[in-house]
């Protein structure tokens, strides 16, 4: 029995390895496929981007700058003017305006170097110049005259002859930036040693001569141009004033010219003739400096060479218009007669002035 159930065993045990080898082994499940990632949206084209609007374009009108020399509301109301004509003449817009002073002007036209023009006078354009590089384009002439000079106004009835009375006198001047009514007294009162009062910066020409003339100061420095004279021409080295003949007879003509008989007269006095229209009388030229380049219309430094071509044609046509009698030709304006080319060199000398005073843009107002 034992030998039987042995063989029923083995039996069972082959038949059971017989079953498995004959069944098919299970077939795995596959790995799951992963999961594409979702279709990311295509970022939009960049928006175009559109290109600044030219220069002298309505959009982007080209800086029109005036120092505030003279009369500063008929300067304002001329540049509206100015702007009107140069439109005409090249079809570019300008836009035109009077800074609060030189220094604010030179500031100006560095902070907006592409598309500014300034009319400056010598010291205002070599500031400018060694600030950022603006470069000058025309020269103002006056009757003839491409240079000016400083003249020095006392009370008719004082009794200052000669500088150096001037020792402590009480001095008016337009404004610091100014090459006539500042730099070139400052230069002569250091050559001669002449060490003044007190100063007051008058805020322009005609603002210095009314200070002599009210009698607030002892002295005003001011720019001097030639007088018109009956006959001839008015030439470096004769008198500067009036001739005392004539001294009585001075008065604005029905024409809004100072006239004193026949000779006319040209210098910061004639710019408060209106309201003191008996200022000679009251008010004399002690003496005059050396020449002084004129002012100038300059360019900002990176201004389009084309374009600067363009107004440059312009203004010198505009200057010899009928039409500029009312603005930049006008005494009550910059009384611009012609123009002509100025160069960097001819201001050598203001340069020279400036060393020697320690004169920078940093100290004008000092």
């Amino acid at each position: 029995m034992k030998k039987v159930s042995y063989v029923l065993f083995a039996l069972l045990v082959v038949g059971a390895l017989v079953l498995a080898a004959c069944t098919p082994a299970a077939t795995p499940e596959p790995a799951p496929e992963p999961e594409a990632p979702p279709p990311t949206e295509e970022p939009p084209p960049p928006e175009p981007t559109e290109a600044p609007p030219a220069i002298g374009s309505e959009e982007h009108p080209i800086q029109v700058l005036f120092v505030p020399s003279v009369d500063v509301d008929f300067m304002i109301a001329g540049g509206d003017l100015i702007e009107t004509a140069l439109n005409e003449a090249t079809g570019l817009y300008f836009e035109a305006s009077v800074p609060t002073s030189y220094a604010a002007t030179i500031e100006a036209m560095c902070a907006s170097p592409e598309d500014t023009i300034g009319f400056i006078p010598a010291m205002g354009y070599a500031l400018a110049n060694q600030l950022c590089g603006v470069q000058p384009a025309l020269a103002s002439e006056r009757y003839g005259w491409n240079v000016y000079w400083a003249e020095f106004l006392v009370a008719r009835d004082s009794d200052f002859q000669t500088l150096e009375d001037l020792e402590g006198a009480t001095w008016a001047y337009p404004d610091a930036g100014s090459t006539s009514g500042f730099l070139y007294p400052s230069a002569m009162f250091a050559d001669l040693g002449i060490t003044v009062g007190n100063t007051v910066e008058a805020g322009g020409h005609p603002q210095a001569v009314k200070a002599v003339y009210n009698g607030e100061a002892d002295v005003a420095t001011a720019y001097f141009s030639a007088p018109l004279l009956p006959e001839g021409n008015w030439a470096m080295g004769d008198a500067p004033d009036i001739p005392d003949e004539f001294i009585p007879d001075c008065a604005v003509n029905e024409d809004d010219k100072l006239y004193c008989g026949e000779y006319r007269v040209l210098d910061a006095r004639a710019a408060i003739r209106e309201e003191a229209p008996d200022v000679v009388q009251k008010v004399r030229i002690l003496t005059l400096s050396g020449e002084i380049p004129n002012d100038t219309m300059s360019f900002s430094p990176d201004f389009d060479a084309d374009l600067q071509t363009v107004i440059i044609e312009a203004v010198t046509a505009y200057v010899a218009s009928d039409a500029c009698a009312e603005t930049l030709c006008n005494e009550s304006f910059y009384d611009w007669t012609a123009v002509g080319p100025i160069f960097d060199e001819n201001f050598d000398g203001v340069r020279l002035l400036m060393e020697a005073q320690g004169i920078t843009l940093e100290n004008l107002g000092e």
